[in-house]
């Protein structure tokens, strides 16, 4: 039971810290995330909008209690990170830098979801 708590919060570490750090980028409009977001066909302004949510879910995935809200964080960053991979596929942009990002942020996401604690769940199974 402690080797999954520990992955739990390596897992969260890992998109957390990811998604924190992209969030900041954006609501600052640092000129490589605007590259990259124009690149895909987005207006810049989306990355406002996009990184403000970013942080404010990183905020309820990190703080006790809220399990609802938690969840519809964790559902955010999952649609965010899939559109994200589909953006670049859509505009045949296959490069591995452009992929392994939204990939392993998926990746991350979807573990720390199963590994998170009783604590942290809707439903305790």
């Amino acid at each position: 039971m402690k080797s999954k708590l520990i992955a739990y919060w390596i897992f969260t570490a890992l998109f957390t810290v990811g998604m924190l750090a992209s969030g900041i980028q954006q609501v600052l409009r640092v000129k490589e995330m605007t590259d990259m977001v124009t690149h895909l066909g987005y207006p810049a302004y989306f990355m406002c909008i996009l990184g403000t949510w970013k942080i404010l879910g990183v905020i309820a995935v990190l703080m006790p209690g809220f399990k609802l809200l938690k969840e519809w964080a964790y559902a955010g960053f999952f649609f965010a990170m899939t559109g994200a991979l589909v953006s670049h596929l859509a505009i045949h942009d296959f490069e591995v830098k452009a992929m392994l990002g939204p990939i392993f942020q998926t990746l991350f996401i979807v573990l720390s979801w199963y590994l998170r604690p009783a604590n942290r769940r809707i439903v305790v199974s």
